[in-house]
């Protein structure tokens, strides 16, 4: 019987300089400026965070903005993390461009999707500094007198939300603590939602077990995801991958605001985000947990009927 190969199954190869080559040829689309505007339910522009560390921002905003007595109402401002295991996918891939203008449309929000460093070539915490980056930005908007044209005349910075997805869960869920050392006003975060995050540990659970041979994330393939995140010498129950075991974050977990965290009953980590949130329950969080007994990961991506009742959640929460 041949040796299951997890680089395979991920489409990447390891160079020797410890860098990635990934096979996966992902379509990516571009952003659609406001020249291309008629006919469109939300337009994009993508905007340079940071040059040196070749980070960007895509920015979402409906094209037809909701209005009161003919004043134009202010929208409620996403930052968005997608998923990708940490070593794949980019803001613009197809997946995330449109799960971001479906956001912004139904909403509806101005929705600013973070395309962050890559591991290994970049590992954790680079990821999170990239998220703390955004935020950062998003607060230089809201004092700016020239600032950003779409969040100064549309955006309600008093209602600011973190939302990531798999791996970008995780990165919104450590962001938002990294967020609680530093003084953001006028910028008022109103909730942080994860959608299927992403942890780990030494210790196996049952879910990792029960599906350890999943076709789309075995446990071999899970596992490599994060030996190419985490820092070298570490190993999964470093406080990234396992804030369950860390107290400091515990205690700190406590002045977090409202939670949305949505997962599914076949995903090899639903164990895991089911401790997550009681966790957070337990040190006081006010928490909105809708797990579905049926899905894997990601399932959202191709259910439709998935990826409806997950914008549901999502709205409703907003």
């Amino acid at each position: 019987m041949a040796k299951f190969d997890a680089y395979e199954h991920l489409h990447v190869i390891l160079n020797s300089d410890g860098s990635l080559t990934r096979l996966l040829n992902i379509p990516t689309l571009p952003a659609t400026s406001d020249e291309q505007a008629p006919g469109q339910a939300v337009v994009s522009k993508d905007i340079v965070l940071d040059a040196n560390k070749k980070t960007w921002l895509r920015i979402f905003r409906p094209n037809k903005l909701p209005s009161n007595d003919k004043s134009v109402v202010r929208l409620p401002v996403v930052i968005y993390f997608h998923g990708g295991g940490w070593i794949d996918i980019k803001t613009d891939a197809v997946m995330v461009h449109e799960n971001c203008n479906l956001f912004s449309s139904e909403i509806p929000a101005i929705v600013i999707s973070v395309s962050y460093r890559l591991a290994p070539e970049s590992r954790l915490p680079a990821q999170y500094d990239d998220a703390v980056d955004a935020i950062q930005w998003l607060k230089k908007q809201a004092i700016d007198q020239k600032g950003e044209q779409w969040l100064r005349d549309y955006g309600d910075f008093s209602r600011c939300y973190l939302y990531g997805t798999s791996n970008g869960a995780n990165i919104a869920f450590n962001a938002a603590l990294r967020a609680l050392d530093l003084k953001l006003q006028p910028l008022r975060f109103g909730g942080l939602i994860m959608n299927q995050p992403m942890f780990s540990g030494r210790n196996r659970t049952k879910s990792e077990l029960q599906h350890a041979t999943d076709d789309i994330l075995p446990l071999p393939a899970l596992d490599l995801m994060w030996e190419l995140a985490l820092p070298p010498g570490t190993d999964r129950d470093h406080r990234y991958s396992n804030p369950m075991l860390d107290k400091p974050c515990r205690e700190k977990i406590k002045s977090l605001g409202r939670c949305l965290v949505i997962g599914y009953g076949d995903d090899i980590m639903i164990d895991r985000q089911q401790d997550f949130v009681q966790m957070l329950v337990l040190q006081g969080v006010s928490v909105e947990a809708q797990f579905d007994n049926i899905g894997f990961h990601g399932i959202d991506l191709v259910d439709s009927r998935r990826a409806s009742a997950l914008l549901s959640f999502v709205k409703e929460f907003i």
